[in-house]
């Protein structure tokens, strides 16, 4: 991977970066000549994806991110914004994943969810939104992801929380018509990546085989967190004057023999 400076200087401000869609996320806009602070609660990860990056040749900060926590979201971005300067690019995907039957998960375990998934993410669009307005640049780019159009059981505090992401996005869309703002979804199909690799065997078997009777597991062919980045990185980087509002990426199905230039 190589670096280069970018020619319109523009630090960007990734949450969820110690792992994932959020570490390939920021090597990416690392490699795209932007100034990056990689945040997440595993501090010391992201200082060595920082170091990386920056041995590499990219320009690369870490620094301290819980999203569930309000002064948490505003001294990380401080501190970004002291490291690298104004924040033009953010991306808010930090998150994890705990499943269960609805009737079956304790509330508080489901609140997490809504809370670390939506909560965290108007907490970091409050936090950035207001200078960049009156700046009248910026992009804002919340991961979301397709159970909000194929929803799945055992997962409905998840489901629920990036229907309210989806919600979000939709309504600040608007109230940034004409700010120069603009705010944009990435909606990841089946990713590899390492949340909810930590889930119970059985209550995931269960999972998995309710996904298959609602025609929810159509294959087993993954998206690598790069596949997401790369939509990131296409989203952030229209010029102005456009608006790439919704991109969804899935994985492709296994290959048929005519698909491989089998003509019979």
């Amino acid at each position: 991977m190589t670096f280069a400076p970018h020619p319109d200087r523009r630090p960007a401000l990734v949450a969820g970066a110690s792992s994932g869609i959020g570490e390939a996320t920021a090597r990416a806009l690392a490699a795209a000549g932007h100034p990056v602070a990689l945040g997440a609660r595993r501090l010391e990860t992201c200082r060595r994806i920082a170091d990386e990056i920056v041995a590499a040749g990219g320009e690369a900060v870490a620094v301290p991110l819980d999203v569930t926590d309000d002064d948490s979201v505003t001294a990380a971005v401080a501190a970004a914004e002291d490291r690298l300067g104004a924040l033009d690019v953010v991306v808010t995907g930090a998150g994890d994943l705990a499943i269960g039957r609805a009737h079956e998960m304790p509330v508080d375990d489901w609140a997490a969810q809504i809370d670390v998934h939506l909560v965290g993410a108007h907490r970091i669009y409050r936090a950035v939104a207001p200078a960049m307005i009156r700046r009248r640049r910026g992009d804002i780019v919340f991961i979301s992801s397709d159970v909000v159009a194929h929803p799945r059981p055992w997962s409905s505090a998840y489901v629920a929380a990036k229907y309210g992401v989806e919600g979000l996005a939709a309504t600040l869309t608007m109230e940034l018509e004409g700010t120069g703002v603009r705010a944009g979804l990435v909606r990841p199909g089946q990713t590899l990546t390492g949340m909810g690799m930590n889930l119970d065997q059985k209550q995931t078997e269960a999972m998995l085989n309710d996904w298959i009777a609602f025609g929810l597991a159509r294959h087993g062919n993954f998206l690598t967190p790069d596949h997401l980045a790369s939509a990131v990185l296409s989203m952030v980087s229209m010029p102005p004057g456009a608006h790439m509002r919704a991109v969804d990426v899935e994985a492709e199905g296994k290959l048929t023999a005519r698909d491989e230039g089998d003509s019979r």
